[in-house]
């Protein structure tokens, strides 16, 4: 995928770089796979605001994502690339040899038409899933189970992918996307290849309105609140903080330790860079 300017014939153009979807294939997504998505505006069951400055943007209908890739040793044929609003990679639909329909997560440069497949038969070919057993070293990998059987958690994201670089036994060794190197079980599934989108990271909306249709509203600062919303707030004119700075409920926001020290997990060999000693 490529990103397209424009002439800058308004300030929401001149400083706007947005994807030109030239690698996608239909705009109408698979009917039978569509869910319906109601808003919540980042409020919980009891209706408190849990996550600020939710709101608003574009109707949205959920696709049903086959994370799992569970349906062992029968082909599919790739029919379409679509664009999915609830993710930043790209989404594909597989037609199965029994007449199923499945969207997954599209990898980069499968093609349209190519047969996939997943199970412990399937070849080492980009979109195949298999387990870390069956992948050779050095692999590039994405949609990777926690735990076998669990469905794709890691490397979800657009332009993303994991690396296997060792296997022990029942272990194996994967570099996340973020630098670190983990243990997983050599059962767990993954699917050959990098998430597609991978230009999603350099797209700028260039307007507060496009940034408004996907439901995100304007971050208001806490020294321009009144004291009773924020510890920030309140004072004549642009008053100081006075204090570290802290979140709404008091959390300190800059290097203050917010979570629990806790014993460091089996499964970590290397920490990703800048999060202390490795």
């Amino acid at each position: 995928m490529a990103l397209k300017r424009f002439k800058p014939t308004s300030p929401g153009k001149r400083h706007a770089d947005l994807p030109d979807f030239s690698d996608l294939t239909t705009s109408v997504p698979e009917k039978s796979l569509l869910r319906p998505m109601p808003k919540k505006g980042g409020r919980n069951i009891q209706g408190k605001i849990t996550v600020r400055w939710r709101g608003g943007g574009h109707k949205r209908r959920y696709r049903l994502v086959d994370f799992a890739r569970d349906k062992d040793n029968i082909p599919a044929r790739v029919v379409t690339r679509e664009y999915d609003p609830n993710r930043s990679a790209w989404i594909t639909l597989l037609h199965y040899a029994d007449g199923e329909k499945r969207y997954i997560l599209a990898p980069v440069s499968l093609e349209i038409g190519a047969t996939i497949m997943a199970g412990n038969e399937a070849e080492i070919a980009v979109g195949n899933a298999l387990p870390l057993q069956r992948i050779p070293l050095g692999a590039v990998i994405h949609n990777l189970e926690l735990s076998p059987g669990s469905g794709g958690k890691v490397a979800r994201s657009a332009g993303t992918s994991a690396k296997l670089i060792g296997k022990e036994g029942q272990r194996a060794h994967i570099r996340m996307p973020s630098g670190e190197v983990r243990i997983f079980n050599v059962n767990c599934r993954a699917t050959v290849g990098e998430v597609s989108n991978p230009d999603h990271k350099n797209i700028k909306s260039g307007k507060a309105g496009r940034t408004r249709h996907l439901g995100r509203k304007p971050h208001v600062r806490g020294v321009a609140m009144n004291p009773v919303d924020h510890p920030h707030g309140g004072g004549e004119g642009r008053a100081r903080v006075g204090r570290p700075q802290v979140s709404p409920t008091g959390k300190l926001a800059k290097g203050g330790r917010t979570r629990r020290r806790r014993k460091r997990s089996s499964a970590l060999i290397v920490r990703r860079a800048g999060k202390g000693r490795r």
